[in-house]
Parts: structure tokens; C-alpha cells; sequence
């Protein structure tokens, strides 16, 4: 049987001006039996859409802020460096995507561009916005982690880990606040953010606020991962 293919979001370097991607999201997606490959920043309907014919699943990965005019907010003074090119990518990639209803995972940045695509909107920094006293910012090393999120039972996380509590690692400074209509949450963290979401009506439509890239030794970042996987190998069979 032949591998199933993934498109990975690329990460943009400013100074740079490079395309570039971190090993770890593509090393997860190989160890689950996949083929990881990284798009190219482009924003033709057209291409897109040609190559989310072409693809099983896809990753969206990490990085910049999410413009908080997509959420139509004034930029905070905290926000983050945002990226045009990435966002406008990404919007229309979603929107094709999620119209094919082919498997799509959200890390990190993906949680909150899922969100606020579907309508939400996000804390431009946490901290700044008094949201939490708690640093969800660690500093390196990232396999490590350092809170417990709570699971929801009757959701797909709780269905896949059978467990109340898991421990992350946490490298984030924005998070969801206004929840989507569409989407249901799976994991809080401690301090109440929300760490987890799907979405009831898509084949798989899940998003994640920690980094399971950086704990591939843990169990439940394999777990989740494998999960994906098997959710674009039974997408392909129902088309």
C-alpha cells in the first residue's frame, strides 16, 4: 500500500526572507507511516487547489501571529510579528480544505487560525491582557513539560487517550478567546485557556495549543498523531 501524503504549512524566516520547516513536525508524520512534504507559500486558487486534490491530510503548523485583522481587531501592542503572505496562504488553503472535508491537524498557530477562520477570536498576548498569571511562553528545551491540561470526556481526545489529565509542554503567548460556533474544545489548561479543539461535523478537524512535535518520546503525541494519520487513510477510501 502506498504512504499517505501530508502537506505541511511552511514557516517563513523575515530577515531571510526564506521558506524553511522544523524537522520535528515532518519526523512525527514519517514515524506514523506517512510522507511529509512542505508547500510552497503561494496564493493562486487555482495551485492550491490542485495540490489539495493531490494531498491526504495537512498539518498547520506553528509560527507567526495571526493577524488580528482576520478577526477584525486593532493590532495590540504586544501582538507579534504577523505574516500577510502565510495568512492569505492559509485562508484560502482552509477554505478549499474544509470544503473537500479532507483531515486537517492545527499545532500551536493552527489551533488559533482554525478558531478564528471558523469565526473566533484570540488574546493578542496573554500576559499583557492579564489573562493568566502563567507563563505559557517555556524556554528551551521543548521536550520537556511543564503543565497539565484537562481532557473533556465525551470528546475525541478523551475517546483516544482515555485519560482526565495530560501533561504538555507550552510555547505560546496567544490563545483562543471568543470560541468558534463550530468548534467544540477536548483539552483546557490549568489556568482555564483553551488547549484543544475539533470540529463535530468534519471527518477530522482537530487543533492543538502544545507542541507534540517536540514530545515524540511521549505516548500521547504518538497516539494523536497515528490518529491523524488513520483519519486520512479512511478519508481516502470514502472518496
Amino acid at each position: 500500500m502506498e504512504k499517505h501524503v501530508i502537506a505541511l504549512i511552511p514557516l517563513y524566516d523575515d530577515e531571510k526572507e526564506s521558506y524553511w520547516m522544523l524537522p520535528g513536525y515532518m519526523k512525527m508524520i514519517e514515524e506514523a507511516g506517512a510522507i511529509a512534504i512542505m508547500l510552497p507559500m503561494i496564493n493562486d486558487h487555482a495551485s492550491l487547489k490542485q495540490m489539495a486534490k493531490q494531498c491526504d491530510g495537512f498539518l498547520f503548523t506553528g509560527g507567526h501571529d495571526v493577524s488580528p485583522h482576520l478577526y477584525h481587531e486593532t493590532i495590540h501592542h504586544r501582538c507579534g510579528i504577523v505574516c500577510k503572505k502565510r495568512d492569505e496562504m492559509e485562508k484560502e488553503l482552509f477554505d478549499i480544505v474544509y470544503q473537500m472535508d479532507k483531515p486537517m491537524l492545527g499545532i500551536c498557530r493552527g489551533l488559533q487560525l482554525f478558531n478564528v477562520l471558523l469565526g473566533g477570536t484570540l488574546y493578542q498576548d496573554l500576559l499583557s491582557q492579564q489573562v493568566t498569571s502563567f507563563d505559557h511562553h517555556q524556554l528551551p528545551p521543548y521536550d520537556i513539560t511543564v503543565h497539565h491540561n484537562i481532557i473533556v470526556k465525551e470528546t475525541p481526545l478523551y475517546a483516544l487517550l482515555k485519560q482526565e489529565k495530560i501533561a504538555v509542554n507550552s510555547y505560546h503567548h496567544q490563545a483562543i478567546k471568543d470560541l468558534s460556533s463550530q468548534l467544540k474544545v477536548m483539552a483546557y489548561s490549568e489556568d482555564g485557556l483553551i488547549e484543544a479543539v475539533y470540529h463535530p461535523f468534519k471527518k477530522y478537524l482537530q487543533a492543538f495549543q502544545w507542541h507534540p512535535e517536540y514530545l515524540l518520546q511521549e505516548k500521547s503525541s504518538q497516539l494523536i498523531i497515528e490518529e491523524f494519520i488513520r483519519k486520512c487513510q479512511e478519508s481516502c477510501f470514502d472518496l
